[in-house]
């Protein structure tokens, strides 16, 4: 199982030393910076699962650098404040921190807070990826032609291409088995459900798709003929 990397982002040393220390205690990798500057440059290098990061900093305080991060990257931030910058942790909130801790404070509180954090995000991350997975078991891709099997797009070098509702299955057909010829009579088969009484309906279809699919139907980087054997849609374009 992969540890979880935080990074610590707190000018005060002793307090940046202390939360470290017991971060490890706890299982956890830490990386330490002593202001928003450092932080910035070790997330850059090597993005953590969580940060922990000050209000207050010189060069550049907690806010500034958790604008900054945000524009990029979702990882957890709690920030630590003192009393008196109530309105600094309101802003903080505001610019995309997740939580925040009051000095001064426990390790318990803090580690609760990290414990929690990572959890949530850890769940994101699962969902993140079902959903890539879902989408991916939809969505066949050759080179810059895309096909979307659940909402029966097409798209090529990210642009729209509209089909026929026949268009669509015998493109579906051929790129769901890259590589592999078909003949006219097994797509027929295959796309009406019947028989094959006549291919010439195969020939005119493939005809349509390639001049909709390809940048030169007569130099197809796509839709391939295999003389006297059939048709197929290259591995790779």
């Amino acid at each position: 199982m992969e540890q979880y990397r935080i990074l610590v982002v707190e000018d005060d040393k002793e307090i940046r030393e202390g939360i470290a220390i017991y971060l490890r205690s706890q299982g956890y990798l830490v990386e330490q910076a002593a202001d928003g500057i450092e932080g910035l440059k070790a997330i850059e290098q090597n993005p953590p699962h969580l940060a922990i990061v000050d209000v207050m900093m010189p060069r550049m305080d907690g806010i500034k650098m958790v604008i900054r991060l945000r524009q990029k990257y979702e990882f957890p931030v709690i920030m630590l404040s003192a009393k008196s910058e109530e309105v600094d942790k309101i802003m903080g909130l505001n610019m995309g921190a997740d939580d925040y801790v009051t000095k001064p404070f426990t390790p318990l509180e803090l580690l609760a807070r990290v414990n929690s954090h990572l959890r949530r995000y850890t769940r994101f991350l699962q969902a993140l990826g079902e959903q890539d997975q879902k989408k991916n078991e939809h969505v066949y891709v050759i080179g810059g032609l895309e096909l979307n099997d659940e909402t029966k797009e097409v798209h090529v070098d990210e642009q729209p291409v509209r089909l026929t509702p026949m268009e669509f299955k015998i493109l579906q057909l051929l790129m769901k088995s890259p590589g592999r010829v078909f003949s006219a009579e097994e797509i027929y088969e295959r796309v009406w459900n019947e028989s094959p009484v006549g291919t010439d309906t195969i020939m005119v279809h493939i005809r349509n798709i390639r001049g909709k699919i390809e940048l030169n139907p007569r130099e197809p980087k796509y839709l391939k003929v295999v003389w006297g054997v059939g048709y197929k849609i290259e591995k790779q374009a």
